[in-house]
């Protein structure tokens, strides 16, 4: 059942999941809501039972057994469900998120097993709505580790290059955040005309990549920072108060991330901002996207 927007409490996770079987039981109930499992074997519909030391539900007709955790982050880990359901607890609780360092001293895991438990449950956190963002949209771009000079990947020798990561708030609604290669001219449109209805208007900075929205259907204002950083509605404040929100968590709890998993990073941000009203509620969001997220490859 979906916690109220007030903090979920420990207390309340240990009487909820107790033990890997109800960890288990939580994971069928979410692939199967309605109770009844497809039987691949005998072709009904029916109820399973659980078999008992195993993470198997047997078909009540065939016998056939099917696995919950299939294809699930879970798939194949010695982890206990029970532990992997708390690293989920502690990811919805924090704000700023954890880092792997001090997710290994809360689990009493290796290092190892804790990068790989958060990497996956990072992938529960990525953005599958496919939602076309309308009304008034904030679009802007940032560099990771901090603004670069002409909105350039230049770095000093010995520095490696800072990446890009560009944004799209919708006010009031939804939000999408992707590292892109570049800011040039048609990586940003590209972005914009994947996620932003044609109908909309894009407020901006004045940078010329924006210039050319128009041909495309879009209503564009922007406001020029050097200047003004407000010009009555037209500002991208928001967006901008996101990137803060960024770069603290990444530089104050994981200190350095590689270009490879940045999205995974950003995904996980982006998931608090677009479920900020969540409250207690967030954990369950996580647990709804178990039955839809596949298993990445811990490389």
């Amino acid at each position: 059942m979906l916690q109220s927007n007030s903090k979920f409490t420990i207390s309340q996770f240990l009487k909820r999941f107790p033990n890997d079987d109800a960890c288990l039981e939580e994971i069928k109930n979410l692939r199967w809501p309605d109770g009844l499992i497809p039987c691949e074997k005998c072709n009904k519909e029916t109820k399973h039972y659980k078999l008992k030391g195993r993470t198997a539900y047997s078909c009540e007709f065939c016998r056939n057994q099917v696995y919950p955790l299939a294809g699930t982050i879970f798939d194949k880990s010695t982890t206990s469900l029970t532990l992997w359901f708390y690293a989920m607890y502690l990811m919805a609780q924090t704000r700023a998120g954890i880092s792997a360092k001090q997710s290994q001293r809360e689990l009493g895991t290796t290092y190892k097993t804790a990068w790989r438990i958060f990497k996956q449950i990072r992938t529960l956190m990525a953005d599958t709505d496919g939602l076309s963002l309308n009304g008034i949209v904030e679009v802007d771009e940032t560099f990771v580790g901090g603004k670069a000079t002409n909105r350039k990947t230049k770095f000093l020798d010995g520095q490696k290059p800072k990446e890009v990561v560009m944004g799209m708030i919708q006010r009031g609604g939804h939000a999408y955040f992707k590292h892109i290669p570049n800011t040039g001219k048609w990586t940003l449109l590209n972005q914009i005309k994947e996620n932003v209805s044609p109908r909309a208007t894009i407020y901006s900075d004045e940078y010329g990549g924006y210039y050319h929205l128009p041909k495309f259907g879009y209503r564009h204002e922007s406001v020029n920072h050097l200047l003004e950083t407000v010009r009555g509605e037209v500002h991208t404040q928001n967006i901008e108060n996101f990137w803060s929100h960024l770069k603290r968590g990444i530089t104050g709890v994981y200190r350095v991330v590689s270009k490879k998993y940045l999205q995974c990073y950003v995904d996980e941000y982006a998931f608090r901002f677009n479920n900020r009203f969540a409250g207690g509620g967030m954990f369950d969001l996580l647990l709804r996207q178990i039955a839809e997220v596949k298993m990445i490859k811990a490389t």
